[in-house]
Parts: C-alpha cells; structure tokens; sequence
C-alpha cells in the first residue's frame, strides 16, 4: 500500500509537502567508490569474520563468467554502504499475503523468548486482529513483544486497537506521531514515515519484505493462487517476502533496536535478544537498513549493482518514480547491451505515482528497455536480480520517498541458486503481463499525456 493512500489525512499529506525540502540524492559513481573499496570485503559468520583468503573463496563460488564479479561487487558495496556481509543463512522466498502471513504466524506461535515486529500498516480488520490477538496471547505466556508501528500508516486505525494490546502487556511506540504533542525529544518529523516490515522471532527467524498487516493483502494474485477475480474488489495483491534463518537475523535485531531507541522510547524489556548465531545454510547476504536523511544505503547498492550489470537487469517494482541518476543507470545499461527488463502495475493504489512512474517511460522504451505491465493484480513487490547473481528483496521502491524520507529494509542474497529462483519469479511476472511497446507507447491518448505531465511535477513528494 502506498504511503499517501487516499485514505489517510490530507492534512498529513499537506503537511508532509511543506517540510520536504527537495534535496538530491547522492551522486554513486562505481569509478571513485572502487578507489575506496578493499581488495576483499569484510564477510561475517557464526564465528566471527573470515579471513581474507575465506571470503575470496567464498564469493568465487558463486561468481560465473559473463556476469557481475561478486567479489569486486561486494567490495564495492561494502566501501558504499559500511555494510558487511553475512555468511550462513538460509533464506525462502514467500510470495503474497496469504503465504506469508501464514509463515509469520507460525513463527509468532512458536515463539519462546520474545518478538520484534515493525509494520508500516497494521490495520484493524480481521486479518490485524488475528495478528493482534495472536501477540496478546504470547505475551501473557511470558514471551517479551514488541511492536514499532508507523503514526501515518496506521492513522485511521482506531486508538483502541493499540490500547488493547498495551493492556495485555505488549510493548509499542507509534513511530514519528502525527500528533506533534505525543512528540517525545526527537523533534516532530511527520514527513519521515517507518516504511520497513520486519518480524524477528527469538533473534533466529525473521522476515522482512513488502507486506503489510491488512485484509488488503489476504487475496494473492490470481496467477500464484490459479483462481480469477470475480470482480474488482476480488483482485489479489502481488507481493514478495523472504523468511530468514541465521547470523543476518542479528542485523536485523540491532537495526529494530537502533529504531527503537531512536523514537526516545522506553528502554526494551529484558530477553535474550541476541542468542548465539548458528549456521542455517549457504546463502550469503547484506542486510541494508536506511533512514531518512541518512546515508542512502539502499539506494547507493541498487545503483551500484545497475551501473556495474554485465547481463540482465530484472525489476519487479510497485512505485517506480526513479531519479535521474537511476534513469541514465538503467538507460546506460541497455545501450551496452545488458537486457534491461522492468515489471510495473497495469493498476495501483496511488494514481499520481502511477503516472509519475509512467513519465519516464519513452525515454526508457527508446533506449531499449522492455517494460511491462501486471495484469489482474496490484503490485506492491519490491524486488530486483542482475545477472542472475546480485538479489534483492525489501520495501523500498524505487522512487524518492523511500530513498530519502523513509525507514526502509532491503536484503541483498549473492548466488546463483538465490538468483534462479528470483529469476523465476520474474518469468512468472512477465507471463502474466502486457508489454508496453515504444510504438504503441506513442500513440496513448493526450489525456494519459497530461496527467503524466502534472504527477511528474509531483514526483518528490510522491
């Protein structure tokens, strides 16, 4: 769901335009970051760091000719971000709400110590009452909950919903309120909103990814759940998770209390929030945490991994508003030859930055890029694979809000067998869209050509 949704205040919204200031995001030029980048990047594991000479091995095996250098990649990244690598893990890709909603539970139900949840939107509906009571009951079990939970995202839910679950003992904070009087020390910054969706369970299992709490996301896309939409209101929801076990879970901890601390909340209760990592499979990762106003390190590794492409660029994205950096990334990529392929929304929930996203389109078509349109489903996946290698799955879109005024989470998987199944999504996704030709892109009606035009002025505060 959209940040803006027609649901949510327009005084917000208003309010949110006036105290943007329009700052540009940061130049990422792969020429300079490699005069900063090591030789080998730092690689963490259940043990502690690599050595040098374990980490090259490391990521040679899961570099193959004609595609990015993940040892150079991941250097590069690392001397961008500040972000280590993470060995060890295992990771599943969940597809829509109902698979993953059901995975989360599951989680939440075998819960022994405590719960770490962080949510854009939590709705009171009968899927966020689920959700809701299933919380209640672990906390009166003795399992320490806690529950970050954005003021805008959850703006037309009822206080009651909160105060029901602080009755029985859970912890929560509304991230950055609305209200500037429940403003405790951190200044009243309505236009920065918690965009992430994090689960950790126990500091061993957690997931992160595009979906919300809400009935919205309780209808998968017709062609993962092989049944068609009867009628408009019936239309799934399109969307791509990932459940993590392993040393990455910890990152994600620290990232949860760094937020935690950050909104001058209370102190967590105590429980054994970092227990000692264990090995849970092959995968090797980053976990990417931005914040607004920080240091764009969501954006500087997608824009990294886009200008050092070999092969292919696939994009699945449900709020594509990119800058200008990113277009002439993408543009640049398909005129050396890398197949550049983007899966956007046929229809959205915010009609502006549909049109925003559809701005960029001639220019993109004329450079060779191939886009597409979902059909019979909203998109709201975040997620893109290059070269079948470089993989990543999280909340941030692609569009200025996300990369400046938003709490985001990503999580980059290096590997061909990650890569594979990400690739097979992207078919999947292809399948069940149109695509937008450059001829038939010329000739759509002045009308679409106008509001085009006037949501592109917008684009900023999208």
């Amino acid at each position: 769901m959209k940040h803006w949704n027609p649901r949510r205040s327009l005084a917000v919204l208003l309010a949110g335009w006036c105290l943007a200031a329009c700052a540009s995001l940061p130049a990422v030029d792969p020429d300079k970051t490699k005069e900063a980048a090591s030789a080998v990047p730092v690689v963490k594991s259940a043990n502690g760091e690599l050595s040098p000479a374990r980490a090259k091995a490391l990521l040679a095996k899961r570099w193959s000719k004609n595609t990015l250098d993940l040892k150079a990649q991941a250097a590069l990244e690392e001397a961008a971000t500040g972000v280590p690598l993470i060995a060890g893990n295992q990771v599943k890709l969940l597809f829509d709400g109902p698979v993953t909603m059901a995975e989360m539970m599951k989680a939440i139900e075998g819960a022994k110590n405590h719960i770490n949840f962080e949510t854009y939107i939590f709705d009171q509906d009968e899927m966020g009452d689920k959700f809701a009571d299933l919380l209640i009951a672990k906390q009166k079990s003795g399992v320490t909950v806690n529950i970050i939970y954005d003021s805008v995202g959850t703006l037309m839910v009822p206080q009651a919903f909160f105060d029901r679950m602080r009755a029985a003992g859970v912890h929560l904070i509304a991230y950055n309120p609305v209200n500037p009087a429940k403003v405790r020390g951190n200044g009243w910054k309505v236009n920065n909103r918690d965009h992430r969706k994090m689960l950790i369970v126990d500091g061993k299992i957690g997931f992160t990814g595009g979906i919300n709490i809400s009935d919205t996301y309780s209808k998968s896309s017709p062609f993962r759940s092989k049944s068609r939409p009867r009628n408009a209101k019936d239309v799934g929801w399109r969307d791509t998770h990932v459940r993590i076990e392993g040393p990455a879970v910890q990152a994600m901890q620290w990232l949860f209390i760094q937020h935690w601390t950050g909104q001058d909340a209370d102190d967590l209760r105590e429980a054994d929030y970092f227990p000692t990592p264990v090995i849970a499979g092959d995968k090797l990762m980053r976990v990417l945490g931005s914040e607004p106003g920080g240091q764009y390190e969501i954006y500087k590794a997608m824009l990294l991994a886009i200008q050092e492409s070999k092969k292919s660029i696939h994009i699945t994205c449900a709020y594509f508003v990119p800058d200008e950096q990113t277009v002439q990334a993408l543009v640049d990529a398909a005129k050396r030859g890398v197949k550049v392929r983007i899966v956007l929304p046929s229809v959205s929930d915010s009609g502006m930055v549909f049109h925003a996203g559809r701005a960029f389109y001639d220019r993109l078509l004329a450079a060779g890029v191939q886009i597409y349109e979902l059909k019979l489903a909203v998109l709201h996946a975040k997620t893109m694979v290059i070269d079948g290698v470089w993989s990543t799955v999280g909340s941030a879109n692609i569009d200025r809000r996300s990369f400046q005024h938003n709490a985001e989470v990503n999580v980059i998987v290096l590997g061909d067998a990650f890569g594979k199944e990400m690739e097979a999504a992207f078919r999947d996704d292809v399948k069940n869209s149109t695509e937008v030709t450059l001829t038939a892109w010329r000739a759509r009606p002045l009308l679409n050509r106008m509001k085009e035009f006037a949501s592109k002025v917008w684009d900023y505060w999208l």
